[in-house]
């Protein structure tokens, strides 16, 4: 089933603000929570829904990425999917735009306290990862599934990511009773204010480790390399980056990985030219053939056509293949190759090809009219437009 517009899926415009696309993420949550449609799968699915557009369009560089390239600029194709992630994952990265005016609403969903600092544990959250994935002409006009090998830290599997050595070796954090929080209340001009900070003691994991990993040193992370599978969609870019969600550096003593960008760089072709979703390509005749006419052998991206020329091709001359050129990531069309045609005209030649040519001279069949002139200088203003 393909994706709705995230702009749809919020009922903002595409010019609407941070704050404003914050307001209408907070309406949906609230209407779609499953706390308020128990056993609702179409109101979870909205859910989830609401949350991946406002992971995408609260953030400048993957609102950019998507308004470019669509669903595919932001991991639509190439692995990410935010319905894959848990409510969990979705509370605690998003819960804390309901502040404390909801509170008790979103309660005891998942094992969750509650958002906006009633109580729910902090998340740790591993650093995202860039790296550069280049593509010929040919695997780009056809898509294409690339297999990488990414030093990265991965959670350790001796001990589950938790950085203990067994299931023994940690004990609730003293400080804050292992809700990984802990609260101060200060008083002020307005009245008593209570604010929430990370554990200082655990780190906000609400546990001590009593005896760490002997494998991870009780990081519950180590480094090491992972094969990563991208389906890269037919049509990319130069500069375009996909994301692929999860798959970056895992966070230390469990919590959220980060995300995998790729971004895709292109390798140039010898022959080709490419300009948007159309391809150039630039044909050199030789004199007798654009005179005579013919048929000339040129490149496409995956194999080579005859093109018949006429007689009488004057430079300048642009042939338009339909349908020879790229597809569009957004699967819009594909577009056209392009033959800019040019003579070559010799700048040597023998004595029997200089006579043979004076006797052209002196033929009026050679000599341009007055429309060839206009044509071509029309053709010259046509280049510089």
């Amino acid at each position: 089933m393909a994706k709705r517009d995230y702009y749809e899926v919020l009922e903002v415009s595409k010019t609407a603000s941070v704050e404003e696309i914050k307001k209408a993420y907070r309406k949906k949550a609230l209407q779609y929570h499953p706390d308020k449609n128990p056993g609702d799968k179409i109101a979870e699915e909205k859910f989830k829904e609401a949350a991946e557009a406002y992971e995408v369009l609260s953030n400048a560089n993957k609102r950019q990425q998507y308004d470019r390239f669509g669903h595919a600029g932001v991991g639509g194709a190439a692995g990410g999917d935010f319905g894959g992630m848990s409510m969990d994952d979705i509370f605690a990265q998003f819960g804390d735009i309901f502040g404390g005016h909801f509170g008790g609403a979103f309660r005891g969903f998942s094992g969750f306290s509650g958002f906006g600092g009633n109580g729910r544990q902090p998340v740790n959250h591993g650093s995202d990862l860039r790296i550069k994935v280049s593509l010929s002409l040919n695997e780009i006009a056809t898509g294409i599934v690339k297999k990488v090998k990414v030093n990265k830290l991965n959670m350790c599997s001796h001990c589950g990511g938790s950085g203990a050595k067994d299931s023994h070796s940690s004990k609730t954090c003293h400080t804050c009773n292992g809700s990984g929080v802990v609260t101060q209340v200060q008083r002020t001009i307005l009245g008593q204010m209570q604010t929430q900070n990370v554990c200082p003691t655990c780190g906000g994991s609400g546990h001590i480790i009593t005896d760490k990993c002997t494998v991870c040193n009780g990081e519950g992370v180590m480094r090491g390399e992972e094969m990563i599978t991208i389906n890269i969609p037919a049509g990319v870019q130069e500069g375009m980056q996909l994301s692929m969600r999860g798959k970056g550096n895992a966070a230390r003593r469990g919590g959220i990985p980060g995300d995998l960008y790729v971004v895709i760089e292109e390798e140039p072709h010898k022959e080709l030219i490419r300009d948007g979703n159309d391809l150039i390509y630039n044909l050199l005749l030789d004199l007798p053939t654009a005179v005579l006419g013919g048929t000339i052998e040129i490149p496409t991206v995956d194999s080579r056509v005859k093109v018949k020329i006429d007689r009488g091709t004057q430079p300048g001359k642009v042939l338009r293949l339909r349908g020879k050129g790229l597809p569009d990531v957004n699967r819009y069309g594909t577009g056209d190759l392009l033959v800019n045609i040019g003579v070559y005209i010799p700048e040597t030649l023998s004595t029997e090809e200089r006579r043979i040519f004076e006797h052209f001279h002196s033929s009026d069949n050679f000599k341009p009219n007055g429309n060839a002139t206009r044509n071509f200088f029309y053709r010259v203003k046509q280049m510089f437009d």
